[in-house]
């Protein structure tokens, strides 16, 4: 290892110092930088990954800072689901297991790093949400097919991404725009035998026989809803419509159904398909996104509904709203989305139809339900079924299994629930063991502890 050099001209708030040494599969002399922030009262370190300018070309350099940063406003990039590959000398390159790989994908939900990049950030639509638009005064790239493939590939052997996600804007046509998509998938997987994960965000209004042969070659595929309703969507979004987007989510499920059934044919988009919605755009509450989510999971079987809070763009539309909601409300979504996949709880059940119609920003919504439903508490840990259980808060799927499991041999005691990694503070409240039972108040106590109180807003 060669030791640090001091560089010289250097920014005044920061020492930087390089190294250079070989680091895993990326090739020695790769550079790393290393700084520390001289102002801090605790010293800050970080270690950025320059992409070496000796192998990308200056104007695809250019292209790549672009489009890497008009693609992420797409949070639906997500890889668990896809079906574990290897590589080995002598069959292809990528893998998505095995050793080697920092940040591999598993089915236990670890996902790989991406290459997350637009094929484009021209587009024929006006979409009044997005920083792409057709009138939006922003600087404009397009990659060709044969640039994305190699910027993957090199990005690969460098040991940057284990897979890559491809978007774009429409270009000519949805058609044209979805068979250079295609094209990318194709020559990565039948050109260079690439075994990395591969996520194609489809178009709507592309030839069915286009996404299907998307699905061939890739692990997943994603049709945006855009907004949660059909009259949002034609206000903001005049060309597009919810028809054909629906129409593209139920060919995508039956060809994956197809190939479900018939075990000799080939895989299609073995991680299924996911969607995102904007959430903020327009006047729509909780209850509305949630309705619609939960249509789009039961109809098209999708793994994934992904939501993404509102960012004000330049010249935006006087439809939209000035100021972006808050972040919390898209964790609050997510966690109810939680909720309604996985703990039974129906849309209803967290916002009834009488209500607000706005989840609670103060406290989790599980948490909110069992507040609201005290007949329902406190549960008997040693006698209520496994569904009943879920809904104790503080109490996750794994720790509910592992408590079905041990009380088949014992009577569950308080300290057992910690053992098994139960959330004491919000459990406390909610359960009964056989030495103990939670004061009649607790509740209304954890209440009080839970929810912040107001905070005086500073100029500073």
């Amino acid at each position: 290892m060669v030791a640090p050099l001091r560089i010289r001209k250097r920014p005044t708030n920061r020492a930087f110092t390089q190294r250079v040494r070989p680091c895993g599969n990326r090739p020695a002399g790769f550079v790393h930088w290393r700084y520390k922030e001289r102002d801090a009262n605790i010293p800050y370190k970080r270690t950025v990954t320059l992409v070496a300018r000796d192998w990308i070309p200056m104007d695809r350099l250019t292209k790549l800072s672009i489009l890497a940063d008009a693609a992420k406003y797409d949070a639906s990039c997500a890889s668990s689901g896809a079906a574990g590959r290897r590589s080995t000398p002598d069959a292809g390159l990528g893998s998505t297991t095995g050793a080697g790989i920092c940040h591999s994908y598993a089915p236990d939900g670890r996902c790989i790093s991406l290459l997350k990049i637009l094929l484009t950030n021209f587009c024929v639509y006006d979409c009044q949400y997005c920083v792409n638009r057709r009138s939006s005064d922003i600087r404009r790239a397009r990659f060709s097919v044969r640039e994305v493939v190699e910027l993957t590939l090199e990005f690969y052997r460098r040991n940057y991404i284990e897979g890559l996600f491809l978007s774009s804007g429409i270009i000519r046509s949805p058609d044209y725009t979805m068979e250079q998509i295609v094209e990318v998938a194709r020559s990565l997987r039948t050109d260079h035998d690439f075994r990395g994960y591969i996520h194609l965000k489809t178009i709507p209004d592309a030839s069915p026989s286009l996404i299907e042969a998307a699905g061939r070659y890739a692990d997943r595929l994603s049709v945006n809803v855009e907004l949660p309703s059909e009259a949002a969507l034609t206000r903001l979004a005049p060309e597009k419509r919810m028809g054909p987007i629906k129409i593209a989510m139920a060919d995508i499920r039956r060809h994956r159904d197809e190939a479900h059934e018939d075990r000799s044919a080939p895989p299609f988009a073995p991680a299924g398909q996911s969607t995102q919605m904007i959430v903020g755009a327009d006047d729509s509450n909780d209850r509305v996104v949630l309705r619609t989510a939960d249509v789009l999971y039961r109809s098209y079987r999708l793994r994934r509904v992904y939501y993404s809070a509102y960012s004000p763009i330049q010249a935006a539309s006087p439809f939209l709203p000035a100021a972006a909601p808050p972040l919390l409300r898209e964790h609050r979504l997510y966690q109810a989305d939680w909720l309604l996949r996985r703990y039974g709880y129906g849309v209803d059940e967290l916002l009834p139809a009488g209500g607000a119609g706005s989840l609670d920003l103060r406290i989790d919504p599980k948490l909110a339900w069992a507040l609201a439903h005290p007949e329902t508490f406190p549960v008997d840990v040693n006698a209520a079924p496994r569904e009943l259980l879920l809904r104790i808060p503080g109490v996750g799927t794994r720790n509910v299994k592992r408590l079905l499991t041990l009380r088949q041999r014992q009577k569950i005691r308080y300290l057992d629930l910690r053992t098994l990694g139960c959330d004491l503070t919000r459990t406390a409240a909610f359960v009964v063991t056989v030495d103990y039972r939670p004061a009649e108040t607790a509740a209304l106590a954890l209440r009080a502890s839970t929810v912040l109180a107001p905070r005086q807003a500073t100029l500073w």
